[in-house]
């Protein structure tokens, strides 16, 4: 596995086999429901008054669950928390606001054992947890790793032992996609995640019921306003809530175990994904496959000007018209006012180039100078008069051996 033999990225080892993850597609609206949801007794939903744990709260209710117990550390005293409980009671659902840690098992087994007895517990719904900053994993102390873990990974724990082999319609865990596909700067979180994905399988494995959904971020979640437009530029934009919604409840209707829901835009998406290496995750997605096959189109009208320009400059004017074809791409997709800005000796990275810029710039050149060139390219030639030497129409990729200063950086997501 170490050898890179098999290609894969990450596997999992087993006594008698090699696991290998991929993303498959899950039309479930297509298919015959398997089951009701559940629409009986109390349902308890963990950071139930949060912005993910409302909307389900209110799909619960209007699905007709007679008791909701909305679990937050603040109970009624929370921000929003007593129009929440109105709003759900005037539709005919009896709502308890408690305050209480899920971290702290005690707590959690007093709040367990209040559950009246003519509803009892039919659903959890696990969707508290604690955002990261983004930050390397280096940089992180090791309180701040386990902090972020803490409430997703300890309270769904204590759910699980608290509760036995209690027969329930829905045991649901809110992960996350950062857990399947990555996210940089996001170790902690994708690790905690992680961990309630194989917590569901563990349950599954027990003969009880648990649907773990990798979301990517909702609109209105734990995504503030930056990271949200940083999700919408690679293609992994935040999601409708309603939709969301409509997919758990597709998810909990087919008795999934273990789902991804997440929106994206392949064709920006997928090469940012994969600038730094291949991604096997993604080998099953037939129209994703094709997207990273594709070349980018380097038979322009701009390709054949350029060269019957730079046909009849010296080799010095040449190399300066081609720098500044590449200061221009660059200032353009930076937003700087003029290229005179740029100093050209300055790293791209130094610049703010990140995985997105990376293939926008490839891209970008590609089509002004119709020579093919690699994704990696500013990461490859780390100064723009490097690259001028890389994308000189007609030259090889390689004309200058690389000097490669770091991989290339990506965003990943919260949900």
């Amino acid at each position: 596995m170490l050898s890179g033999a098999t290609g894969e990225d990450a596997v999992a080892l087993r006594a008698d086999h090699i696991l290998a993850r991929r993303l498959v597609r899950a039309p479930l609206g297509d298919r015959t429901p398997l089951r009701a949801r559940p629409s009986h007794g109390t349902a308890l939903i963990t950071g139930g008054t949060g912005g993910l744990g409302a909307h389900v709260a209110r799909m619960l209710a209007a699905d007709g669950i007679p008791h909701l117990l909305l679990l937050s550390r603040h109970g009624d005293a929370a921000a929003g928390a007593r129009e929440l409980a109105g709003e759900l009671e005037a539709a005919g659902t009896r709502v308890t606001l408690a305050a209480c840690d899920v971290t702290d098992r005690a707590a959690l087994a007093r709040v367990l054992d209040a559950v009246p007895e003519e509803l009892p517990l039919t659903t959890v719904v696990h969707a508290a947890g604690a955002m990261q900053r983004m930050a390397p994993l280096t940089e992180l102390t090791e309180d701040e790793f386990a902090a972020v873990g803490h409430a997703k990974v300890t309270g769904a724990h204590h759910l699980d032992d608290l509760l036995g082999d209690r027969p329930l319609d829905a045991f649901v865990l809110f992960s996350s996609g950062a857990a399947v596909w990555g996210s940089a700067g996001q170790a902690a979180y994708a690790a905690a995640n992680a961990h309630l994905d194989a917590l569901a399988h563990r349950r599954r494995a027990r003969g009880l019921t648990a649907t773990s959904v990798a979301w990517s971020s909702w609109q209105g979640g734990m995504v503030d306003a930056e990271l949200s437009a940083v999700m919408e530029r690679i293609g992994a934009p935040a999601m409708d809530p309603h939709l969301a919604i409509g997919a758990l409840k597709q998810a909990l209707e087919h008795d999934e175990s273990h789902l991804v829901v997440a929106e994206f835009d392949w064709s920006r998406f997928a090469p940012t994904y994969t600038l730094a290496r291949p991604r096997p995750l993604l080998d099953a997605l037939d129209d994703v496959r094709e997207i990273l096959a594709a070349e980018p189109d380097s038979a322009t009208s701009d390709a054949d000007g350029l060269m019957a320009r730079l046909a009849g400059l010296s080799a010095a004017e040449r190399g300066r018209a081609l720098l500044d074809l590449v200061r221009t791409r660059v200032a353009t997709l930076l937003g700087y006012d003029a290229p005179s800005q740029l100093d050209p000796q300055r790293a791209f990275e130094d610049l703010g180039f990140d995985s997105v810029a990376a293939v926008e710039l490839r891209q970008a050149l590609t089509a002004a100078t119709g020579t093919k060139l690699p994704a990696t390219l500013v990461f490859d030639y780390a100064t723009p008069p490097r690259s001028r030497t890389t994308c000189t129409p007609g030259s090889s990729p390689t004309a200058t051996t690389p000097r490669r200063r770091s991989s290339p950086r990506s965003t990943g997501s919260r949900n």
